[in-house]
């Protein structure tokens, strides 16, 4: 159907109902994937995780406001990239997009403007403990437009050259996880280790972050793959469907495979492997069986388990394994979707695919390969072009000097922390709330909350709080982060 003929006459309510709230559905996944952040990095740099997300929700939309939709989503773009016809949200109204014939452009528009908010938000998880936080908000705007804008329209454009050669991606496998994922690992080469070297001294702070987290970003995903075919109709039930499966077994295989370690079950390895299944069943949610689901989850919860193994090796320092979650995940369930498209699923609502390997279609797994070469490869490539060219300029030098390393970035880019040091009661209260007269021993003063002297020497009260025993939760000093003895790592 062209754009010309699309008339809102076409807009269905119930579509539209659907879509609306699948956006939302993307919109909770950015704040739990900042909890989720969070609970991974020391208390050091909890809280700029979730604030670096909370910012990706800020500054991305703009971007897609101002021309991130129109280079995206422009129906009459070339191969290549979108042109700007529709900048600023131009003539986007009532009349339908191409790709969601039965919902308004403004809900589409907005729909696909979650996505491009979290895609950049989950490179950043590489770059915990280091990150200044001003070279990366102008890189969540530079990126978006460079690096995500082009290979959304390449997979999803009515003209992009991916969908023209036949690739099947039908919730963003390339222009999410695998862009993010490659992004996050040039983010990580350019920034260089953290300060301390060795993975075994930075420890997940808090385990019902990480818990809390992946619960929002499980409850995201039903949205985020459910909703990427703009219809309410037994597909999008099916595409929820596999999505939980994969998660399902994505989380207990990642379980099982470090239990081996330790006898121990981790909810740190499940939440993982779980987000590891559901980044892997995107690309393939519309296009899958159930028991397809299952492999989805048994592949991504080994392969991206391994992955993390096998980054000790290497020089880069990944700080929250986002490459081998996403990158790895993303690579892993395009490849797969290859394998497992079923043109029957697709026949529901009347779309027509040949299919992957289970229909005869045996070039599908080329076409998939192609779409995870370039994606990936233009990803790294201008991701780290865009970083090196930050480093230049003084002030864009994306990484904290090494006192402030030490100090912790939440205190040094931010002035706050994820815990709070002291807490400084109500001068003319009691502990329990009742009024204090004056003269009472228990009144307090400002003087019992001060710094001490100029000199620097602290008050009595202030060496009782720093006596007080750290809020911080320590994992074994001999376990990485994903819980892997280094005597396991290969």
């Amino acid at each position: 159907m062209s754009e010309a003929t699309l008339k809102p006459v076409d807009i269905n309510s119930g579509d539209t109902a659907w879509v609306l709230a699948s956006a939302c559905l993307v919109f909770i996944m950015i704040p739990g994937l900042g909890y989720f952040y969070s609970g991974m990095a020391t208390g050091r740099s909890a809280l700029s995780m979730i604030f670096l997300c909370m910012l990706s929700l800020a500054i991305v939309p703009i971007q897609w406001y101002i021309w991130g939709y129109s280079l995206a989503l422009s129906p009459t773009g070339g191969k290549f990239i979108g042109n700007l016809d529709h900048a600023f949200l131009r003539g986007v109204g009532p009349t339908p997009h191409p790709n969601a014939p039965n919902v308004p452009g403004t809900v589409y528009a907005i729909f696909q403007c979650m996505f491009s908010a979290l895609t950049p938000a989950l490179a950043l998880g590489a770059t915990a403990e280091r990150v200044r936080l001003l070279p990366a908000l102008v890189f969540l705007f530079v990126w978006s437009t460079v690096v995500y804008d082009p290979i959304a329209y390449w997979t999803w454009g009515t003209n992009g050259f991916l969908r023209y050669a036949g690739s099947l991606d039908y919730a963003g496998g390339t222009p999410v996880h695998m862009a993010s994922g490659f992004a996050a690992l040039a983010y990580a080469m350019v920034l260089g280790k953290r300060r301390a070297g060795h993975h075994s001294a930075y420890q997940p702070h808090n385990f019902s972050n990480i818990m809390l987290g992946t619960a929002l970003l499980w409850f995201g995903w039903f949205g985020f793959n459910g909703g990427s075919g703009v219809l309410s109709n037994s597909k999008a039930g099916q595409a929820m469907i596999v999505t939980h499966l994969a998660a399902s077994v994505g989380g207990v295989t990642w379980m099982l495979w470090q239990y081996r370690y330790d006898r121990k079950f981790s909810s740190f390895g499940f939440c993982c492997g779980a987000v590891a299944g559901l980044v892997a069943i995107t690309p393939g949610s519309g296009y899958v069986t159930a028991w397809a689901a299952l492999v989805y989850g048994v592949v991504a919860g080994t392969v991206c388990h391994f992955a993390v193994v096998l980054k000790d090796r290497y020089w880069f320092d990944d700080a929250l394994d986002v490459f081998a979650v996403h990158g790895v995940g993303g690579v892993v369930g395009n490849l797969l979707t290859g394998l497992f498209a079923s043109a029957a699923i697709t026949a529901v609502d009347g779309t027509e695919i040949p299919g992957g390997w289970i229909d005869g279609h045996y070039k599908q797994l080329l076409v998939q390969l192609f779409a995870c070469g370039a994606g990936g490869a233009w990803s790294f490539v201008v991701t780290y072009i865009i970083l090196r060219g930050m480093d230049l300029v003084p002030f864009l030098r994306v990484r904290v000097s090494e006192a402030d390393e030490e100090r912790g970035v939440d205190i040094t880019e931010m002035g706050e922390d994820y815990f709070a040091a002291t807490v400084k009661p109500d001068p003319l209260h009691s502990a329990d709330g009742m009024p204090l007269s004056e003269g009472d021993p228990r009144m307090r003063h400002d003087s019992d909350f001060s710094h001490g002297p100029s000199s620097g020497t602290a008050t009595p009260r202030e060496e009782k709080l720093s006596a007080r025993p750290s809020t911080e939760i320590r994992m074994n000093p001999y376990t990485s982060v994903g819980g892997i003895p280094p005597e396991h790592a290969v």
